[in-house]
């Protein structure tokens, strides 16, 4: 059987345009690690927030949500977040979940603090406030407004 020379050439050129995207891909996806540091926080209830979902301070994103686990000594929710390295974060520093908008999206909010001592990578931040369901609070209006 032989082969036309157009669909060789094509078959060349699909396999160059796929190698290309996986090597987007594979430099898209890559952390840098070198511009960024790892801060955690800790929290009594992470609902809605996901991994990839943003950190900001002032409504500027500074940083991504990169893992949720449960502390097994605390069953506490800890929270890491990968944040651009220039940000320096007082060690009094607050954190609190958000909600973005009332389809339920999160994110994570950074106040930060006064302190003269600056958070390092891998350190935490332990002055956070959970965020609010709002199905919660309409139960309570509700039920509170019928005695």
């Amino acid at each position: 059987m032989k082969y036309n020379f157009i669909e060789t050439i094509m078959g060349a050129l699909v396999l160059i345009i796929a190698v290309s995207f996986v090597i987007f891909g594979i430099n898209t996806a890559k952390i840098n690690t070198e511009n960024e540091i790892i801060i955690s926080a800790l929290f009594e209830n992470v609902a809605g927030l996901k991994i990839g979902d943003n950190v900001k301070i002032s409504g500027i994103d500074i940083g991504k949500i990169v893992d949720l686990k449960l502390t097994k000594e605390t069953y506490e929710a800890q929270v890491l977040m990968s944040l651009e390295k220039n940000i320096s974060l007082p060690e009094d520093t607050s954190a609190r979940i958000t909600s973005s908008n009332l389809l339920g999206g999160s994110y994570v909010e950074i106040i930060p603090g006064v302190s003269e001592k600056i958070l390092q990578n891998n350190e935490t931040i332990y002055d956070t406030t959970s965020s609010v369901s709002f199905t919660d609070l309409l139960g309570k209006m509700i039920f509170s407004n019928n005695k």
